[in-house]
């Protein structure tokens, strides 16, 4: 039996890395006259569907998707919340 899952995966660019994007975007902000706002940081935002025939499986699997295409581990850090949407019987 195979499950299928929702992972909603989050990606940040690690703390040492420059975010030129957060600072424009901060610095507008300041210019909106928001100076409460103190650090901004852009990230990535991705859903998708995955199937496997363990939640394991699926982390092993995402765990490799985001490692080679959507994330870059050198400069970025990522992380998923995977949540079980229905169970596919008989699927191969």
């Amino acid at each position: 039996m195979s499950i299928k899952y929702q992972a909603k995966i989050f990606v940040t660019l690690r703390p040492s890395v420059l975010d030129p994007a957060g600072v424009a975007v901060q610095s507008g902000l300041k210019q909106m006259e928001y100076n409460n706002v103190e650090q901004v940081r852009i990230g990535k935002y991705i859903e998708l569907t995955i199937t496997s025939d363990s939640e394991n499986a699926a982390r092993q699997d995402l765990d490799k998707i985001c490692d080679k295409m959507l994330a870059n581990p050198t400069i970025e850090n990522y992380r998923f919340d995977l949540t079980e949407v229905e169970s596919v019987i008989g699927a191969v």
